[in-house]
Formats: C-alpha cells, structure tokens, sequence
C-alpha cells in the first residue's frame, strides 16, 4: 500500500470522527471537496503546507506533520503516470510561469472537478478500461497541484459559453464544475473569462490551445485535435496565437462579468 493512500486513510478516519463533510474540511484547508476526495482515496499528493494545516484542524498530535519527509521523498521520486505522449507538455507545465488557456468544447482538464473528468474518459470512443480511466482521471487531478505553488503562476482562462452549458456527467457534476470554475476564478493570481455565444464577431473558429511559458524558457503553444498533440515551439507560430489570443480575451466578459454569469447559472438550474 502507498504512502498516499495510507495518508489517506488516517486523513478520511480523522476527518469523519471530528464530524467535517469533505466540503466543510476543504472549506478550512482551502480546498474543493473533489480535490480531499482525491487525497483520501491516495490519487492525489497532499503537499506539505496542506498536511500541516490538516494536523492542526484534525487535532493529528503531529501524525501528518510526520510524514512529511515521506511525501516529499515519494514525490521527489514518484515517475509520471501521464500517457508518453502527453510527458513533454506535462512536465513544462509542471514549471510553468504563466499559463493561459482558450477552450472550446469542454472546460480545461486542469479545471476539472473529479466527477467531470471521469465523465470524460468514461463517455470516450472508443471505450477505455476501467483501471485507464482511473489512471487518467487520477493524472488530471495531480496536475491541479500548480495551483498550490508558491510563488504562484499566472493563469487566464477564457471558455465559450456553451462550454459551461454542457451538463457532462449529469445535473449534479455539472453543478460542481461550475463550483470548481468559481473557486478558482477568485483566486488572485487568475483570470477566467466567458465568451458569450450571442458575439457576432470572433477570432477564433478553431481549436481549443494553451500558451505556456515554463520557468527561463520561451513561450510554447499546445493544442489537441482528435486525439492528436502538437507542441508548438517555431517563435512566430507562437506569436500569432498569443495575438490571437489576446483579441479572444478583449471579446469576451471580463473576469467580474464572467463570475457573474457563472453564478446567475448556478441559482438557476
């Protein structure tokens, strides 16, 4: 058994005695309840900062504050368990700087909450296994730990309106995600931005794509069609769509706006 998922089990036995759901823990440790969920199943790596806050609230004696060694140890050498094709990407954007991400069919990966994301992989075709459904699921929530670093990284989001319409994973999921969505669009060192379908004018009928400027590297661009990857490194490539990109963002709500309309979706379903 894994340090992670014994980690968690002491983390959900602790939690459940001291009477928390896993939304009112998250609430005190600043985090979703998908993403203490995840920790308490052992597929996602509680940091340092969050076990020592989770010692303090769960009156752990020190039992978290112990393992910390460990963790750190086990993630020192832990090899990524993202498929081979996405390695590349997934190690720059483990270093990124800034990152700034246009999405156009479905709400960005490192966005998701557990319940979307296994919803995604689950609705695929051709179908994947349960245990690489899990996998994968488990690889999306692990990328979520950029949120937490210090100093923190820049990150603008913008998605299409019809993006956060789409129910996937059903009513319940769907309500979630545009929890998660409001959750991290408040964070000080984000922007997240909606392009509203009625626009009549758009720079962009294409893919969904990422810019990214991983630590004393140059800006790169990733994008995915059908299944198919490209890094996008050539300068003037990229600088053509980080035009473009900032034509998307100067087109859609502002970030007020935008949270605003999240939330007028939220009370009205």
């Amino acid at each position: 058994m894994g340090v992670f998922v014994v980690i968690g089990k002491q983390l959900k036995l602790l939690r459940e005695r001291a009477g928390l759901s896993q939304r009112e823990f998250g609430d005190l440790v600043g985090y979703g309840p998908d993403q203490i969920s995840a920790m308490e199943r052992g597929v996602r790596t509680p940091r340092p900062e969050f076990l020592r806050k989770a010692d303090e609230i769960l009156n752990a004696g020190g039992l978290f504050i112990e393992v910390i060694p460990q963790v750190e140890e086990a993630m020192a050498k832990a090899r990524t368990r993202h498929p081979e094709w996405y390695r590349g990407y997934a190690a720059l954007e483990a270093q990124a700087v800034s990152l700034h991400d246009y999405s156009t069919m479905g709400v960005l990966g490192l966005l998701q909450t557990e319940a979307y994301s296994r919803a995604v992989f689950t609705q695929r075709h051709p179908p994947l296994g349960e245990e690489t459904i899990e996998k994968r699921v488990a690889d999306r929530l692990s990328r979520q730990q950029i949120f937490e670093q210090w100093p923190p990284p820049e990150f603008s989001f913008v998605m299409e309106q019809a993006v956060l319409e789409r129910p996937i994973g059903g009513p319940e999921a769907h309500a979630e995600q545009l929890r998660q969505l409001l959750r991290i669009g408040r964070m000080r060192n984000v922007q997240l931005q909606v392009m509203p379908t009625g626009r009549a004018e758009h720079p962009c009928l294409d893919n969904s794509f990422t810019l990214l400027t991983p630590k004393g590297k140059e800006q790169v661009c990733y994008m995915e069609s059908q299944g198919y990857p490209r890094l996008i490194t050539d300068r003037e490539e990229v600088r053509v769509l980080a035009a473009r990109y900032g034509i998307i963002r100067a087109q859609a709500l502002n970030p007020h706006e935008s949270l605003d309309l999240i939330e007028k979706m939220l009370e009205e379903r």
